[in-house]
């Protein structure tokens, strides 16, 4: 008989991955995964630089050497890049673990966090990981983050502010001098994380210098993937900006080679090629208005957004997930953000994009 566990894992509820596309295949009695659109989880569909792919497969015979534990040369490039010191930085399995690591290090039963009520669910679950308080303040009108009313919610035993930004799921994002002020106005004794997954999607003259709150020395870790601008989703590669002695705390909390050899020559080369992450850019900008037109044409609401997927209103979401489906296109139900009447359907290339309209145009005939 196992020992008891803790008393808050038993109602820990658990993440919903998607299925493997094979599976999904299988499931349609399709021959070929290539006659699936997936539209699910905010990849980059243009796929990776071809940049890294090629240091992937040049890194390929030397796996069976651990890798770099320091992430000395990522770490480099990344700090010349953004007007740090490689103290400030710390490569992590993903965001994902990033977010875990600084459960570890500030939250226990007796602490608490402060997240938007629509914001990435991961929060949440971490916070209930480590038995922690999660306040969820109430967002504005049109889906986005308030500040006032995050600040309000913050209590003396919150340790921990999240601030998706662009958000995820909505799509939305605060103006720079509202999230300055906001920064600057949050209680001493807490740290405010903004996650910003989606940053390099923005273009440049429309991405918010935060690092400068790094560079101040304020209590803020600024977090961010090459899952989405990047392409590389499957590697599992994020970063952590934060204060050196911050990055030290996480440091001592993270596991030895936390990001594997494949990921670091492969994050390091798309590093090197913003020519990608430029046609990116463009992709999701021409995909953006392409499903805006779509769904204009069709009387559908959706949230307009900033980066590379819509939270579109469809009535019964779980019924047109499931139906659109049939129709051989993946999206993302919102149920589990407690947003039931809604889809999340991610930007894909042209022909994508246009298998997605057409046949939800099929799906929404029919429901009607």
């Amino acid at each position: 008989m196992m020992p008891a566990p803790k008393a808050w894992m038993s109602n820990l509820p658990s993440y919903e991955p998607g299925r493997p596309l094979e599976e999904v295949a299988r499931e349609l009695g399709l021959d070929s995964i290539d006659d699936i659109v997936k539209l699910a989880s905010n990849e980059n569909n243009l796929g990776p630089s071809p940049k890294a792919v090629a240091a992937m497969q040049a890194e390929a015979e030397r796996m069976h050497l651990y890798p770099d534990g320091g992430a000395f040369y990522l770490r480099r490039a990344l700090a010349d890049q953004l007007g740090v010191e490689p103290a400030h930085i710390l490569p992590g399995n993903g965001s994902n673990e990033l977010i875990e690591l600084l459960g570890h290090v500030f939250l226990g039963p007796a602490d608490g966090i402060v997240m938007s009520e629509r914001a990435f669910v991961i929060y949440h679950l971490m916070a209930l990981l480590f038995g922690a308080q999660c306040v969820q303040a109430p967002m504005r009108d049109g889906f986005t983050h308030d500040l006032d009313a995050i600040l309000a919610a913050i209590r003396p035993e919150t340790k921990l502010v999240f601030v998706a930004n662009p958000n995820n799921p909505t799509g939305t994002r605060v103006q720079p001098d509202e999230l300055d002020r906001f920064v600057r106005s949050v209680p001493a004794g807490v740290l405010v994380v903004l996650d910003e997954a989606y940053m390099e999607l923005l273009p440049p003259e429309e991405q918010p210098d935060t690092i400068r709150y790094v560079r101040e020395g304020l209590p803020v870790c600024i977090l961010r993937t090459f899952s989405k601008g990047y392409g590389l989703a499957g590697l599992r590669i994020g970063y952590a900006i934060g204060s050196p002695e911050l990055i030290a705390l996480l440091n001592r909390a993270r596991q030895p080679f936390n990001v594997n050899q494949m990921a670091l020559v492969g994050a390091l080369a798309a590093l090197e090629d913003q020519a990608h992450v430029e046609a990116t850019r463009r992709m999701v900008r021409e995909g953006l208005q392409q499903l805006e037109a779509g769904l204009d044409a069709m009387g559908i609401a959706y949230v307009p957004s900033c980066v590379n997927f819509l939270l579109v209103e469809v009535g019964e979401g779980r019924h047109v997930f499931q139906a659109l489906k049939e129709q051989h296109v993946i999206v993302r139900p919102m149920d589990g953000y407690k947003l039931p009447t809604y889809i999340r359907v991610s930007v894909g290339t042209k022909t994508e994009n246009a298998k997605f309209l057409q046949a939800l145009a099929t799906v929404m005939e029919a429901v009607a």
